[in-house]
């Protein structure tokens, strides 16, 4: 019951945060430029890459893409915590890739990230953790 609570716990934290962002990124100004001009240069501007596409755009395809990778890591931890527990009581390195996974994104919170994201990631992290040592014991 630990495990399967801990597991919840982190998978809701990583779902709340990736449609938080999600919603941030479309209906909100949250992540445009302080500076009006940087947005305008955003959005006149291609990357090297290919002039298919502009800073602004690739800015917002990033964001969506982050929050969605954020989310469908949330969705799969929460179904198999909640429909098919015996699975991850019998292959607890499926629970020990989502504490990496959660240790990954840890780290890009404390290096490129602000703190509300990095104090959930760190909370999710201790959950996802956690319920791998328990499972492994």
């Amino acid at each position: 019951m630990l495990p399967q609570s801990l597991i919840v716990a982190g998978a809701l934290i990583f779902g709340l945060l990736g449609s938080l962002h999600l919603a941030y990124t479309f209906f909100t100004e949250m992540f445009s430029p302080r500076d009006a001009a940087t947005e305008a240069a955003m959005k006149s501007t291609h990357p090297k890459l290919t002039r298919r596409t502009t800073l602004w755009k690739a800015w917002v395809g990033f964001n969506a893409s982050h929050s969605l990778g954020a989310m469908l890591f949330a969705a799969v931890y929460l179904l198999l915590a909640l429909a098919h527990m015996d699975w991850l009581r019998e292959a607890p390195g499926l629970v020990w890739l989502a504490a990496a996974g959660a240790l990954s994104y840890l780290g890009l919170a404390v290096r490129y990230w602000f703190r509300t994201p990095l104090l959930g990631i760190a909370l999710a992290s201790v959950c996802f953790f956690a319920a791998a040592v328990v499972l492994s014991t």
